[in-house]
């Protein structure tokens, strides 16, 4: 009877350490969980109940060369690597910038992009700039390098932190914030395809802020993996494809391209 109870408890132990991605993921025959977002176009989001965006395409062409299988999950952008720190997710995917306070709580893969940012508002606010945005409602979502560029480069602003990037985008287009400072390519995106609210990209912010996918720390082995595949599909102009397919308008840097 005790034997039997011990080893009970051993694998409901077990079971709960596979449900919440305990462990080290190399792939094989796990399915590795992947935190994402479900509304941040063009990087990561859902559409016709799959998840996709330029992230998430990339991360399944790396997942095949890899013989890894993935599960995408969705998540607020606050909570996300959060957690993938304890394990509730085994990749965090969704144009994560790797800032030295990031590195902190997470190991990233290979750079795989750049972050680059957009000040968006609509066509009537008289927002500009940096320089105009004193004083102004800007919606940024919490954590995110957007929230840390308006502390820096526009303190004087009135910074309204959302959870992710629909609230935001509610705001703008009902007019509760002045205006928003998003992903480049997400701000052009709702510019494109919200006519109505008539929002424009006043400024467009290059860095050289590094985008990577998330992992817990000393995850070595499937950061690896993945490292490995994202060089496959850089060299075989996968990486190519995926990008012109997302983000057309934005420039492929040299490193990504074939044969670099």
């Amino acid at each position: 009877m005790k034997k039997t109870l011990v080893t009970a408890i051993a694998a409901t132990l077990l079971a709960a350490l596979t449900a919440c991605g305990g462990g080290s993921a190399g792939g094989g025959d796990k399915t590795l969980r992947v935190g994402t977002l479900s509304d941040s176009k063009p990087n990561a989001y859902q559409e016709n109940g799959t998840f996709t965006g330029f992230d998430n395409e990339l991360l399944k062409a790396i997942a095949a060369k890899e013989n890894l299988k993935l599960e995408f999950v969705a998540t607020d952008f606050s909570a996300l690597l959060g957690q993938v720190a304890n394990g509730t997710f085994d990749i965090g995917s969704s144009a994560i910038s790797q800032t030295d306070a990031r590195k902190k709580t997470v190991d990233f893969s290979a750079a795989y992009n750049y972050q680059a940012l957009g000040i968006e508002a609509k066509e009537t606010a008289g927002i500009t700039d940096e320089n105009s945005l004193s004083g102004k409602r800007i919606g940024v979502v919490q954590g995110t390098v957007s929230d840390t560029w308006l502390g820096t480069n526009a303190p004087a602003a009135q910074a309204v932190r959302f959870p992710n990037d629909a609230a935001a985008l509610a705001a703008l287009k009902t007019g509760a914030v002045d205006g928003a400072v998003f992903d480049q390519a997400t701000a052009e995106d709702y510019a494109k395809n919200n006519p109505d609210a008539k929002l424009k990209v006043t400024k467009a912010i290059t860095t050289t802020i590094p985008h990577g996918f998330a992992f817990k720390k000393g995850n070595t082995d499937l950061i690896n993996k993945v490292n490995d595949g994202l060089k496959k599909v850089i060299a075989d102009g996968t990486w190519v494809k995926v990008h012109d397919q997302f983000e057309p308008t934005a420039p492929v840097p040299a490193e990504f391209k074939p044969g670099q």
